[in-house]
């Protein structure tokens, strides 16, 4: 095979081409996530009722969820429903149920497949309710979705209206599910406004009036009580019947300053003027609560990628989503969370890779002296991530930050092979053998070692490939890329390294090159003179002559 690709070298290069050129193709269909999904035995159901919602309602919707994924779902030990928590930002419209599974080996499905089957479970009740189901919670909020962004702007209002026409474009996308947001307006709001004149006049503060509604409402401390050894706060606070309307609100008093005089014309006590004499009540709706991200107000955007898409798609169809939008000036998307973390790491392992490619070009032009040859072995490289690559995919993995890792153990595996080859041929022309019989023969002498490191890595990677229960999918991001890129690439780089040894090396006795390099070795010289400390002449030395 090795005396048919050198007779045919420029055939081996267009297969080396296209290999390369399907990076690109390849790279799309694995998909990219942050980080592998983990079978963790466990994932979590965030429900959200409209504002307004009491907190007996949401517990009520919550238990029935809880009772359906127990009753109708397979590998679920345990639930547990807490209402004012997690998915309604802490509000009494929102609520998680926890879900616990089974450990993996004593359950039929994966828990990615029971994600997925709990999901087609909640459509009946996403008429009445905002419903996500992910598998663990994901970093930096958002529900525990994998996908975070956040709309920063200057405008609530504005924001609002953006974050709803893109929800709308979002649920439109195949590739995303359990789309939300965390703005949540509609929250009834009572508001008082004093007529501060007025409460002049009558001789009330605005803090006495604002003391007491908040006593009254929301409760004030205002002792301890202590039972043997237990302290316990005594805290002032109006009945609840006295605390579901405005009118009962109304009729509570505020203390004045002016005292008035009694019927003998003494000094009395401070008189107590209510507070319907003071304040105006007005009913309203407002914002559960106001985020901001620099200094900017902003609504966080959450979702989850849809089985059989990935992350980085999803993510791809968010920002879609919000270009078509139409935004104003000055507002802006900007990833949080897994999202944020996936392009950081996309672009510190980018530079990872660069580096690496400069460090070995710099110890191989050392090692063998050349400008050529650690180009001629560096070209392996490129090589070697199609075949990477095209084993997730056949897997069914999808590619993330311990695949990265792979990549990189996979590109010195493939360059030592290359070492190996070129080595030996630099050897045998040295001691006099021609190009074309030296190439054969080195490669041949090498075979066997190429064969021994490459099977004892792949046998060394099975574990990995075949292993289950926590952390697998961990270990087979690494794996298969690994074990997989190399058994694949193995021959395409025994054939592909000596053709283009010799490639090279007819282009560096071309003419071209050889006039190239003796413009660069006088430049050279040129500059080493330049550097060259210049002698100073003794004094008299010369006056002989």
């Amino acid at each position: 095979m090795l005396a048919l690709s050198m007779g045919h070298r420029w055939a081996v290069v267009g297969v080396c081409v296209v290999a390369v050129a399907s990076v690109y193709p390849l790279f799309k269909l694995s998909g990219v996530n942050f980080v592998p999904d983990e079978d963790e035995s466990r994932f979590q159901i965030s429900v959200r009722l409209p504002v307004g919602s009491s907190l007996a309602a949401t517990q009520s919707l919550l238990d029935r969820v809880a009772r359906d994924v127990r009753e109708q779902l397979p590998g679920v030990s345990d639930t547990l429903a807490i209402a004012g928590f997690g998915g309604g930002g802490g509000q009494p419209n929102g609520g998680v149920v926890f879900v616990r599974l089974e450990p993996i080996g004593k359950r039929a499905h994966s828990q990615r497949r029971l994600v997925v089957r709990a999901r087609e479970m909640m459509k009946p009740y996403r008429s009445s309710a905002i419903i996500g189901v992910q598998g663990s919670s994901g970093v930096g909020g958002g529900r525990g979705a994998g996908i975070q962004y956040a709309l920063v702007g200057p405008e609530l209002s504005k924001l609002d209206e953006y974050t709803t026409r893109g929800l709308e474009l979002i649920e439109k996308s195949p590739v995303v599910v359990d789309a939300d947001r965390g703005y949540l307006p509609g929250r009834p709001e009572l508001r008082i406004e004093i007529d501060r004149k007025r409460a002049a006049d009558l001789g009330v503060r605005v803090e006495d009036v604002s003391q007491t509604v908040n006593a009254l409402m929301a409760g004030q401390k205002v002792t301890t009580y202590n039972a043997a050894s237990d302290q316990y706060d005594v805290v002032l606070k109006a009945n609840g019947a006295f605390r579901r309307a405005p009118e009962s609100l109304a009729a509570a008093t505020v203390r004045s300053s002016q005292g008035g005089r009694d019927a003998a014309g003494a000094p009395a006590a401070a008189a107590l003027i209510p507070l319907r004499t003071l304040v105006t009540f007005i009913e309203g709706e407002a914002p559960a609560s106001i985020d901001r991200l620099g200094r900017q107000r902003q609504i966080s955007v959450s979702a989850n990628w849809a089985p059989g898409s990935s992350q980085a798609e999803a993510q791809q169809a968010i920002q879609a989503a919000f270009a078509q939008v139409g935004m104003e000036p000055g507002y802006r998307l900007v990833a949080s969370g897994q999202s944020q973390e996936l392009g950081r790491a996309q672009y510190y392992f980018a530079i990872a890779f660069a580096l690496s490619v400069v460090f070995m070009y710099m110890v191989l032009a050392a090692q063998f002296e050349s400008f050529i040859h650690p180009v001629t072995i560096l070209t392996t490289l490129p090589l070697a991530v199609p075949f990477g690559l095209l084993a997730t995919l056949a897997s069914g993995e999808n590619l993330n930050i311990y695949s990265a890792l792979g990549l990189l153990l996979l590109f010195g595996i493939v360059k030592k092979n290359a070492i190996l080859q070129v080595d030996l041929t630099i050897n045998l022309r040295n001691e006099g053998v021609p190009r074309d019989e030296a190439i054969v023969a080195a490669n041949r002498t090498r075979l066997r070692p190429i064969l021994m490191t490459t099977l004892s890595l792949v046998a060394g990677m099975m574990p990995l490939v075949f292993s289950s229960g926590p952390g697998a999918a961990t270990n087979r991001s690494i794996g298969v890329l690994v074990a997989g890129g190399q058994l694949l690439c193995l021959l395409l780089t025994l054939l592909a390294v000596p053709v283009f040894y010799s490639l090279f090396d007819d282009g560096a006795r071309s003419r071209a090159w050889r006039r190239w390099g003796e413009r660069w070795r006088l430049a050279t010289a040129r500059v080493r003179r330049r550097r060259a400390p210049q002698r100073v002449a003794a004094p008299g030395e010369g006056l002989s002559r």
